[in-house]
């Protein structure tokens, strides 16, 4: 396997992590501990500490971008765009994920918070962004 496909490995157990050990923890522990149903949890409702959801956001937040990720993988994979530039652009992109998560998730969100997860965020952006080009050139 190559550097970014290794990488949306990562970001796929990432996903599954965040979700496990923040949102079902969470629910898990409000059902078992405070006497709260399973059927409570609705995600049309706003529910839970405001930690709770900003769990719920950071992980719907690794959902929404796991797949423009993966469709860059496929193409790459699909067209033998493999290098050095892939493999770097790949692994910032998931610590600047692993980092924009954390981020949301361990602190309140201040504007200056805030600006900060969005910096991690723009990263992962800028290096999905050159990872297309690259195998868009590459492809062409």
């Amino acid at each position: 396997m190559t550097i970014p496909q290794w990488v949306l490995l990562g970001f796929a157990g990432w996903t599954l992590m965040v979700l496990s050990g923040t949102v079902g923890v969470y629910r898990l522990s409000s059902i078992a501990f405070r006497g709260s149903g399973f059927g409570e949890w609705r995600a049309d409702d706003t529910q839970g500490s405001d930690w709770y959801r900003r769990a719920m956001r950071a992980h719907m937040n690794c959902v929404e971008n796991l797949p423009v990720y993966a469709a860059i993988v496929l193409c790459a994979t699909a067209a033998g765009t493999t290098g050095p530039l892939m493999d770097e652009l790949s692994l910032v992109m998931l610590g600047a994920r692993v980092c924009q998560t954390t981020t949301h998730i361990s602190f309140e969100q201040t504007d200056r918070v805030a600006a900060i997860r969005f910096s991690f965020y723009l990263v992962q952006l800028l290096c999905m962004f050159l990872m297309g080009m690259s195998v868009a050139m590459s492809a062409a």
